[in-house]
């Protein structure tokens, strides 16, 4: 932090002067030109050109300068050639020219300012708001300290509109924030207590109490802010390439000039071409696309750390992923939970849950978040041992309840068998709940799929990304098992850092490569990449750091609209920088041909280099193909049915347990529990289906391209109808009948079996499709 708090002192000075003298000299050289023209209008020819000489005298001097600061950093500049042609056009006392082109010289500087001002707003909002002070509570009150006093343990309050000065947990009831400066998104977010918050982040409600968990030098934001400082400071291959261009375009210049004085005699036809090659903001073009995609990739939540990083994730063409935490979730969820005959799937996880609610494994976090998700009220538990490695027990209701790992290789029931086999198919971990040493159930875990992971590949396939593969120090099964889901074009599982770093060195010998991860394990991996993308939202520091890009806010699909960005500033840079410069050069050959005299080839040139920097520009402005804009109601129905999607998890879980119960032993407990089956179908799944069809479908449909676009969707609501439907029928025939045929058993089956089969890709097509829309 002490370079920048000594650099940031010399470059505000710089740009302060910088400024000053951009708009100064665009006045002096507006009110010469415009002076001289009224002299002129007057008659008054002699002081028509001395007003328009002393305007291009004006500019000279700043030119001098800005070719001298040029040529110290070993860059022949084209502002030389702006040197030449004032200079020419007062040797052959050709002053309107002169005048004309000093205006032009100006207006590209101050215009090219205004842009980069424009382009770097937000990563400069960014550095501008960290906070300086917190307000630290006492006993003796609220005090406010210098941040770097803030101590791990210090409880600080954060009022209204206050930015949160470190990473912390919230202490008060309940804290509603703005976290759309780290992650894009303009929707507030409520924290409740011990809910971790971190810094950058701006308090929208009341003023609450926050426990600080990190000190400044160690919270979130200032590492944000470290990176953003970088961001812009290298100079990106294509501005580089714009510098060549301009290692060839001055002495071609130069050689037109002298020929077309050489052959036609005429002073005045080299001062011609002189004018029209004056590219003072042209060749300036490029870094103006770089900036404005730097800025544009900020506002989504995506710091970039600097113009070459950006150039180079325009140019990729391979992206390798790690799986936990950037294709996964990187946190556990119950999957399913199993019961053994004469138990039911909530009561075990209500019972796993209580007893587990005091482990900090993360598979128990998983499990109590699973039953608070689904209402489920956890007794106190009492005498809580826990076995690392085993697994967490306790007495509960009067009963010694344990949950975690057992031995199921000897002789156990066949559900038992089936959750075994079900987890090794499924690439999930079980943790058993034995009640009293007798099997009562089983939770089945695993690290879901992003539900926005198959939309950002698609995306980076359109963006121009070729192969994409997986990286991984997991089992190979599941691991294999992700990469067939998202149609990955290869997968290698069970790496470790040597290995990742030996295969990203590997595809960076084919073409240029990102790497994405989000794991201490993985930094050595991304800074081996072309370009290294770290998950920062929940990503080690050291990933960040290593990385060239960092995602601030915890959605995979940013990645994907961070790499059309880059892509998309990068062929506007080109095309800036080509275009102009074809543009100049067909000026050049006209003027060389004396078909452009010196004063309106002046006056093309500026309209040619406002044209070049206002198409840079466009990198800033928004690709509404990339991502649809939803309306704030659609997007506040796709939040709805996405929470209903998780409390109807329950009801999925109990249509495959009827269905496993029918196979088990048809009898009547097994109609039992297909009855209850049909009364949440009834109740809860079939009413959330209705409300999908006839208000969701119909807010996403102008968004989506028209009600085409949701027909498939529509399509599976009628089979889950007609599913259900059949499901009544057997039932009604069940009670007509006094208990449920041999006949009945099979289709019955299949009913409930492949309900739930469609029922869960339903909702994570959904998901896939529609819910992966919303922040």
């Amino acid at each position: 932090m002490n370079y920048f708090a000594a650099a940031g002192p010399v470059r505000r000075s710089a740009a302060a002067v910088s400024a000053r003298l951009e708009p100064s000299l665009l006045a002096v050289t507006a009110a010469a030109l415009t002076a001289g023209g009224v002299a002129w209008a007057v008659g008054a020819g002699s002081l028509a050109d001395l007003l328009w000489g002393l305007g291009t005298v004006s500019a000279i001097v700043p030119a001098v300068g800005w070719v001298v600061a040029a040529l110290r950093r070993g860059r022949a500049g084209v502002d030389l050639i702006a040197v030449l042609a004032l200079g020419g056009t007062l040797a052959v006392h050709e002053y309107l020219a002169g005048a004309l082109i000093a205006l032009m010289l100006a207006t590209g500087r101050t215009l090219e300012a205004a842009a980069g001002r424009r382009a770097s707003h937000d990563v400069r909002a960014l550095v501008e708001r960290a906070p300086r002070t917190a307000r630290r509570l006492t006993d003796a009150g609220a005090r406010t300290v210098p941040l770097a006093e803030v101590e791990v343990g210090d409880l600080l309050v954060v009022g209204p509109g206050e930015v949160v000065p470190v990473d912390g947990r919230v202490e008060s009831a309940i804290a509603v924030l703005d976290e759309s400066v780290l992650t894009g998104e303009a929707l507030h977010i409520e924290r409740p207590r011990d809910e971790a918050v971190r810094s950058g982040v701006v308090n929208a409600g009341g003023a609450f109490n926050l426990r600080a968990t990190a000190t400044e030098q160690d919270s979130a934001y200032a590492e944000i802010v470290r990176l953003a400082r970088q961001a812009g400071a290298a100079s990106a291959p294509v501005v580089r390439l714009a510098d060549r261009y301009a290692a060839w375009f001055l002495p071609l210049s130069l050689a037109v000039a002298g020929l077309a004085w050489l052959l036609s005699g005429s002073a005045v036809r080299a001062v011609a071409v002189l004018v029209v090659a004056t590219p003072c903001p042209l060749l300036l073009a490029a870094p103006v696309a770089i900036v404005s995609g730097l800025s544009r990739a900020s506002r989504l939540g995506v710091v970039i750390r600097g113009g070459g990083a950006l150039e180079n994730l325009g140019r990729a063409r391979t992206v390798l992923l790690d799986k936990t935490g950037t294709l996964t979730g990187g946190r556990p969820r119950v999957l399913d939970v199993a019961a053994a005959p004469g138990w039911k799937p909530a009561q075990v996880l209500r019972l796993a849950a209580s007893v587990d609610q005091y482990s900090p494994h993360v598979l128990a976090h998983a499990i109590v978040d699973a039953a608070r998700e689904r209402g489920l009220e956890l007794p106190v538990v009492a005498d809580v041992t826990e076995d690392p490695g085993r697994g967490a027990s306790g007495t509960v209701d009067g009963h010694r309840a344990s949950i975690g790992r057992i031995d199921t290789a000897g002789a156990a029931p066949s559900w038992a068998r089936g959750v075994d086999n079900r987890a090794l198919l499924d690439g999930a971990a079980v943790a058993w709940l034995t009640v009293d040493g007798h099997v009562a159930g089983a939770v089945l875990l695993r690290d879901p799929i992003r539900s926005d992971a198959p939309r950002t590949l698609r995306h980076l396939r359109t963006a121009g990304i070729e192969r994409i593969m997986m990286l991984t120090g997991d089992r190979a099964e599941p691991a294999h098992e992700v990469a067939a889901v998202l149609g990955l074009d290869g997968v290698r599982a069970e790496l470790g850092p040597a290995h990742k770093v030996a295969a990203v060195r590997a595809e960076r010998d084919r073409a240029v490569t990102v790497m994405v991860g989000d794991g201490v394990n993985d930094a050595p991996a991304l800074a081996a990449a072309d370009v290294g993308v770290a998950m920062g939202a929940r990503g080690s520091t050291a990933s960040s750091e290593a990385a060239d890009i960092v995602l601030t806010t915890d959605r995979v699909d940013r990645l994907a609209d961070a790499v059309a960005i880059a892509e998309r500033a990068r062929r506007i840079a080109v095309q800036s920088a080509l275009g102009g410069m074809l543009m100049s050069l067909a000026a050049m050959a006209a003027a060389a041909a004396g078909l452009l005299p010196p004063a309106a080839g002046a006056l093309l040139q500026e309209g040619i280099d406002v044209a070049v920097i206002l198409n840079a520009l466009r990198a800033l402005r928004v690709d509404q193909a990339a991502r649809p804009a939803l309306t704030p109601a659609a997007e506040a129905l796709i939040h709805r049915f996405a929470a209903e999607h998780d409390d109807l998890q329950d009801v999925l879980e109990a249509v495959r347990a009827a269905a496993d119960r029918l196979s088990d032993s048809p009898g009547p407990k097994a109609l039992a529990a297909v009855e209850e089956t049909h009364r949440l179908l009834t109740e809860r799944l079939l009413p959330h289906e209705y409300a999908e069809e006839h208000q969701l479908y119909p807010a996403l449909a102008p968004t989506l391209g028209g009600p085409e676009t949701t027909a498939t969707m529509s399509r599976a609501h009628t089979e889950i109808e007609r599913l259900s439907r059949r499901i009544a029928t057997h039932l009604h025939l069940a009670h007509a009948r006094g208990g449920l045929d041999a006949g009945q058993l099979d289709d019955l089956r299949s009913c409930l079996y492949g309900l739930h089969t469609v029922l869960r890709l339903h909702f994570s097509q959904e998901e896939e499709s529609y819910f992966s829309l919303a922040p």
